[in-house]
């Protein structure tokens, strides 16, 4: 294994404050709708990759079928979460992201991202564009790893 780089030292500091803040703000937002970090999750999981079946939910999470039902009843019960009947399988359902849980999930993206809003008021415009342009370049090269796989 190699020696980290400054530049990667760097880059672990900055993403393990980041991920710490990020999770934080997740977690204190699902705490305050009454929902559990897995309950949440399975939102997110849809507002990304869109409807699913609980076969997807189950394998994503690694959990039984019978505990991802558990936590969809719940999240439906709540009206997060719809089911409807998959157009390719009409025995099985698909699962979708409700207006109501639509509505949520941007609820909790905004508190996600609130402090990011209090970091950038304590930088100068100037400090503010050299963190942007780094950014930008770190965003490429990620999406250019990404088209690779």
């Amino acid at each position: 294994m190699t020696k980290p780089t400054q530049f990667s030292k760097t880059l672990r500091a900055w993403m393990d404050v980041f991920m710490h803040r990020s999770m934080r703000g997740w977690g204190h937002f699902a705490k305050s709708t009454g929902l559990s970090m897995p309950q949440f999750s399975i939102l997110m999981q849809l507002h990304h990759k869109r409807p699913c079946g609980m076969s997807e939910v189950s394998e994503r999470f690694d959990i039984s079928a019978a505990a991802a039902s558990q936590l969809v009843d719940k999240l439906v019960q709540a009206g997060y979460l719809e089911r409807a009947e998959d157009p390719t399988d009409r025995r099985a359902r698909l699962l979708t992201l409700s207006v109501k849980g639509g509505e949520l999930i941007s609820q909790g993206t905004e508190e996600r991202y609130r402090w990011m809003n209090d970091l950038a008021a304590t930088l100068s415009v100037e400090d503010q564009k050299k963190v942007s342009e780094a950014l930008i370049l770190l965003t490429n090269a990620v999406q250019k790893m990404e088209e690779k796989k």
